[in-house]
């Protein structure tokens, strides 16, 4: 009984690897594909992606610049009107439980404009929602609801922010041995991050038990990590991948110019939903950060429309002051966008780093069972060779 619960427990194990094997090969093949496709386009000055024909659906982020820049922002009653004739959506930070704050959303109420509340911790907790702040977020999500009773607030959804504790890793930029340590130790902690996906998937059921749709916004590189089974970059970071009513990745081509549009056409087609910035700030010095141009917010509302027909966007502030808000309006969605070829090659060349990177902290064990095997192999056929050898020259000896 014993032998055949080991033949069984072998088996499986042979299966398990096998099923590894072939995903990891799947894996390869999608992205020496990639690799394919962009070495094609490189040589070209880029693809053209056709204008989708219709408009999307653009939700706009905003308020989150403290209370005298929010009541700036909507101090000009044309900024009500363009939004309600865009029937666009309003995610409002809420960064506090103040009547200021309440006054501002009780105005896109009265307009008839979708507002979302895109929920927010105190500096000191963190401010965006991570595995180390979960009972924190709770906590605030419980303050949100009974402010929104006292003032009869109506919310279209709730807006879950899931980025890293930026807060730590400023502390440890001046000590990179110590970074290093702490991302780590972090890699490592397997029930942290278990916890944090409890909780937060406990808050989910209650906001939406309590009628409200939740969102969630999330890193960039949630993408390869859910094709590739791994969640290192979470454990490493912070950050927890959980799933609401809407999922957004923040594909923010401000940030990553050098890929820019390249990055949408390369992660779009697995984004269950996309967020695009940033259309203000004053960006990362020296490292050409700053807020879109129109060609490039035009350029990116296009690519990201061909993968989702709901876009998010960062911010309304910056859209305003630029005058994307009114140009909007007008916007000949019929008209294509180009991506540079070397935007798709410097995606694609950073995705196959990133992923094959996730592939083997996901599937690291099966690696090793696959080389011990091989090992194996090779002594077993040289030990039968010596075998066969030595008993050739035992009957030679003997004749």
């Amino acid at each position: 009984m014993r032998k055949a619960q080991a033949g069984c427990g072998r088996g499986r194990g042979k299966v398990r690897i096998g099923i590894g094997l072939w995903r990891g090969t799947l894996a390869a093949w999608a992205l020496l594909s990639a690799l394919a496709r962009a070495a094609a386009f490189d040589a070209s000055p880029g693809i053209l992606v056709p204008g989708p024909g219709a408009r999307p659906e653009i939700a706009f982020a905003c308020c989150d610049q403290g209370i005298g820049p929010m009541q700036a922002l909507f101090a000009d009653p044309k900024v009500i009107a363009e939004l309600k004739s865009q029937e666009a959506p309003v995610g409002v930070a809420i960064q506090d439980f103040s009547p200021e704050r309440a006054g501002i959303v009780r105005r896109l109420n009265q307009a008839g404009i979708p507002a979302i509340a895109w929920l927010l911790l105190a500096k000191e907790d963190g401010y965006y929602l991570n595995a180390d702040n979960a009972s924190a977020a709770v906590a605030r999500a419980a303050a949100f609801e009974q402010w929104t009773k006292e003032n009869r607030l109506q919310w279209a959804a709730v807006g879950l922010d899931i980025e890293p504790n930026f807060g730590q890793f400023k502390a440890l930029s001046g000590h990179p041995w110590r970074l290093l340590t702490t991302l780590f130790v972090q890699a490592l902690e397997f029930r942290r991050m278990a916890r944090a996906r409890r909780g937060y998937a406990a808050l989910i059921r209650t906001l939406q038990a309590d009628g409200y749709a939740v969102q969630t916004y999330q890193m960039p590189y949630v993408i390869a990590e859910r094709r590739e089974g791994s969640e290192l970059a979470d454990r490493m970071l912070g950050t927890v991948d959980i799933e609401g009513n809407e999922d957004y990745v923040m594909l923010y081509t401000s940030l990553a110019r050098p890929a820019a549009a390249g990055m949408l056409w390369f992660l779009g087609p697995e984004a269950r939903g996309i967020a695009i910035g940033s259309t203000d700030g004053p960006g990362m010095a020296g490292a050409g950060t700053g807020p879109l141009s129109w060609d490039e917010f035009a350029r990116d509302l296009i690519v990201a429309s061909h993968f989702s027909r709901k876009i998010g966007v960062y911010n309304l502030e910056g859209c305003v002051r630029q005058g994307f808000l009114a140009r909007l309006s007008t916007m000949d969605w019929n008209a294509p966008a180009v991506i540079p070829s070397a935007s798709i090659w410097r995606a694609v060349r950073l995705g196959f780093l990133i992923r094959g990177l996730f592939w083997l902290s996901a599937h690291g064990v099966v690696l090793l069972c696959c080389v011990i095997l091989v090992i194996a192999a090779v002594a077993r056929q040289r030990r039968i060779r010596r075998w066969m050898h030595s008993s050739v020259t035992a009957v030679r000896l003997r004749s």
